[in-house]
């Protein structure tokens, strides 16, 4: 097998625009699990035999079919500098709303504030795409993600749906998350799942990467899931030699009120897409 040092895999990890974008961008068509997301809430009343991989799985379903408090960190590294973006809010994965803040210091853009509401994801700020004091609007399933283990717009459940695709799941042992204790589930990801919601040029990037090496990418997940059957803590890793990337999302206060009102439209500019760092 090749060493993945090529530039496509630097395209994947690292395109970290330091501004945001409007561009046109052609549409990825993002597979829901069977039974669709009204498929995935009923399940979370569904038991499971104990095998690791339902146990996941149902722990996701429990967490969508409900609302939570979302606090992610993205760690991106090309070897010689590393970018940290920090992503918080609450969200009501089953009434689909929330709003979230995105962080990346030192970025040319350091802040934008996200809302889920109506179908829709609203940004702003979001300069030179629209003007100063509105925010864009896309439709939720439109927004892309232009770079490897990037959620579109940042969407919490798009990891989620990630982490309920994992193969070859195995218990992990016993940690604590949040003051308690939790089971540590470790699996991978194949490149189907990875290519979900990506943009058109970094679809074609990881495709190239998957016919050099001839497998997937060794991209690896873990997930903690508390007492309650809840997953309280996801974790997508990539590792290289020079390149790395990880997503840590942690989930707590599940079932708490979340207000998340969308913007009068005078204050909002309709756009094909978004991108650059804090968006994804």
């Amino acid at each position: 097998m090749r060493r993945i040092t090529m530039p496509s895999v630097a395209v994947l990890l690292l395109a970290l625009g330091t501004g945001c974008s409007s561009a046109s961008s052609e549409k990825a068509r993002v597979a829901e699990e069977p039974g669709g997301k009204a498929g995935a809430k009923a399940s979370a009343t569904k038991g499971t035999d104990g095998r690791p991989v339902d146990i996941v799985r149902a722990a996701v379903a429990k967490a969508r079919a409900t609302s939570v408090r979302v606090d992610e960190k993205i760690v991106l590294s090309d070897g010689t500098r590393t970018y940290t973006l920090s992503i918080a809010g609450p969200f009501d994965m089953a009434r689909d709303k929330g709003r979230l803040s995105v962080d990346f210091p030192g970025g040319a853009v350091d802040h934008i504030d996200e809302i889920f509401s109506r179908g829709r994801i609203y940004l702003t700020p979001m300069q030179p795409a629209v003007p100063k004091g509105a925010w864009a609007s896309i439709a939720r399933d439109k927004a892309e993600a232009h770079s490897l283990l990037r959620a579109p717009a940042n969407d919490p459940e798009h990891v989620l749906r990630q982490i309920s695709a994992m193969r070859k799941v195995t218990r992990f042992g016993t940690e604590t998350v949040g003051g308690l204790p939790a089971t540590r589930y470790r699996g991978s990801l194949d490149t189907a799942t990875l290519s979900l919601g990506l943009a058109a040029k970094a679809r074609r990037s990881l495709a190239e990467v998957h016919e050099m090496i001839q497998t997937d990418l060794p991209v690896f997940t873990d997930a903690w899931v508390d007492r309650a059957g809840r997953i309280v803590r996801v974790r997508l890793t990539y590792r290289s030699q020079t390149k790395s990337a990880e997503v840590t999302m942690t989930l707590a206060s599940f079932g708490q009120p979340v207000k998340a009102i969308a913007p009068d439209d005078s204050l909002t500019v309709p756009v094909k897409s978004v991108g650059g760092a804090l968006p994804g």
